[in-house]
């Protein structure tokens, strides 16, 4: 299992700040710079989806937050908000894949410069929907080539799918490479959850599963460094549950889910959104957490 943090949540919705009022929830998270960048997601009172950014020295402890939203819906396939960042560093650039929610929600991917983004110059680049008008969501990016090809794993439900891409820009060859499984923790569905974390014996995959109850939780995979089909390991046992009252009690009951994680120090750190409301984190020794 995942510790968690003592302090958490790690934020909280700021009542004066009418974007990020309500709530503040799954986020992207990845470190550079010599810190852990955190990415957002906020409503307020109208119910669109933002993202708002802050950072932390020491991966717990928020020491930067910006006061105004650094990503807003823009075009009508993001009407209703931009939802669940996941943020993955390929050459000098982050690519950023989100749920674009309109009348449908789709897949949205935009890139934007590292030196950019460090400098807190949000100057993203062209909005793209790979799977146009497709229910899908979860989108999380290998940062490196596999055989020649790029690689993202989503989810048209109740599946997680994979595609590959010859330019990060069209995505093709779909097929499903994890089930929900009988067992009552994940029976419903699942979905990406962080992009996955290279570590020496594979991609580790933290993913999402959904009962019958609607209670979320957190599951481990370790995929093949060479295979991005292969599942080499699937925890039997969730990860990381809710059983906080920040996790319990919130906009959406009974919720823990993920869209960032990174390894420093060879530990673990899992960023999450408890019950839609707040954002904490949680940790573990690779060698605790790994089969």
């Amino acid at each position: 299992m995942l510790e968690k943090f003592e302090g958490n949540p790690i934020l909280k919705p700021i009542p004066e700040n009418s974007w990020e009022s309500r709530c503040v929830f799954n986020c992207a998270s990845f470190y550079d710079g010599g810190r852990a960048h955190i990415v957002y997601r906020a409503m307020g009172d109208d119910n669109i989806s933002r993202f708002g950014y802050a950072s932390s020295s020491d991966g717990f402890h928020i020491d930067e937050r910006l006061p105004q939203p650094i990503f807003s819906p823009d075009n009508e396939f993001e009407a209703k908000g931009c939802e669940d960042p996941r943020i993955t560093k390929i050459g000098q650039e982050y690519f950023m894949f989100y749920t674009a929610f309109g009348e449908t929600a789709q897949i949205g991917q935009v890139t934007i410069k590292v030196d950019d983004f460090l400098n807190k110059r949000w100057d993203w680049g062209k909005r793209r929907y790979p799977f146009p008008g497709v229910n899908n969501k979860d989108v999380v990016i290998l940062p490196e080539r596999i055989n020649g090809r790029w690689v993202i794993y989503h989810r048209i439900p109740p599946h997680i799918w994979v595609s590959y891409s010859n330019d990060l820009h069209h995505w093709r060859d779909s097929n499903i490479i994890m089930m929900p499984r009988g067992n009552s923790w994940e029976k419903l569905k699942i979905g990406g959850g962080a992009p996955p974390v290279k570590v020496p014996r594979g991609w580790l995959f933290i993913y999402h599963a959904v009962d019958e109850t609607k209670i979320y939780r957190l599951g481990l995979a370790l995929i093949a460094l060479d295979d991005p089909e292969m599942i080499i390991y699937r925890s039997r046992e969730p990860i990381l549950e809710p059983d906080k009252e920040y996790e319990r009690e919130g906009d959406v009951p009974n919720v823990v889910f993920t869209c960032g994680a990174f390894v420093k120090c060879e530990r673990l750190f899992v960023y999450y959104g408890g019950a839609d409301k707040v954002i904490c984190v949680a940790t573990q020794k690779l060698d605790e957490i790994l089969p």
